[in-house]
């Protein structure tokens, strides 16, 4: 069976959603202003911020009001206590299975936090596995990852679906693998190399793949 090797967050869930929720409740919780929604969601930079920039510039910023282990404690569970798996997601995984395809998540992050999204939402029970970075000492793009999502299947038949042109379809193009890009509204930007396909959500992107096949 073909792998269908599908990113985690803004791909199979809606994690920037999730990072809203979590920190709208934080500002309400310490009496902070609804308004500063705005400024933490520039410097989580949708996701791609590293955590360690996220919880300095946050404790720095609320440093009279909220103490760093809330902040961390937010950065930790906040989202991940929120994500949700859409029902048409749900339903493009079943159908992709029964066609014959195994998906695979590989995503980067930390292991105990993407474990806890996936396990939370029920996408433990529709992937054959996942593979988190921390897990294996590698980031996508490093084909190292991919490698390991793989443990030992044939990568040549594979897709690769996801948000993230520099992880998701640099890792892709680099090992010479089909790949979808989910453009959530933006335009392609990159000029060294290019998915296969663009679709403008994860459920589009995996009928794609499906109808095309290997």
């Amino acid at each position: 069976m073909p792998l269908l090797l599908l990113d985690l967050d803004n791909t199979l869930i809606d994690r920037d959603a999730a990072f809203r929720s979590a920190m709208a409740a934080f500002l309400a919780e310490h009496g902070l202003p609804a308004d500063e929604l705005a400024w933490i969601m520039a410097v989580d930079d949708d996701g791609y911020a590293p955590r360690a920039t996220v919880a300095s510039a946050l404790t720095h910023r609320y440093r009279d009001r909220v103490s760093p282990a809330a902040v961390q404690d937010v950065l930790d569970r906040g989202a991940a206590d929120r994500v949700t798996l859409a029902d048409p997601v749900r339903t493009a995984l079943v159908e992709a299975t029964r066609a014959g395809w195994t998906p695979v998540v590989v995503t980067n992050g930390r292991t105990a936090q993407q474990t806890r999204k996936i396990r939370r939402t029920g996408l433990d029970t529709l992937v054959d596995g996942w593979t988190v970075s921390e897990a294996v000492g590698h980031k996508k793009p490093s084909p190292e990852i991919f490698h390991a999502a793989a443990a030992g299947r044939p990568l040549r038949q594979a897709w690769m679906v996801g948000d993230a042109a520099r992880t998701d379809i640099a890792g892709a193009a680099a090992l010479g693998l089909r790949s979808v890009w989910l453009a959530r509204g933006r335009a392609w930007q990159e000029q060294e190399y290019a998915p296969t396909h663009i679709a403008e959500g994860v459920v589009a992107a995996i009928g794609h793949v499906v109808g095309v096949g290997w």
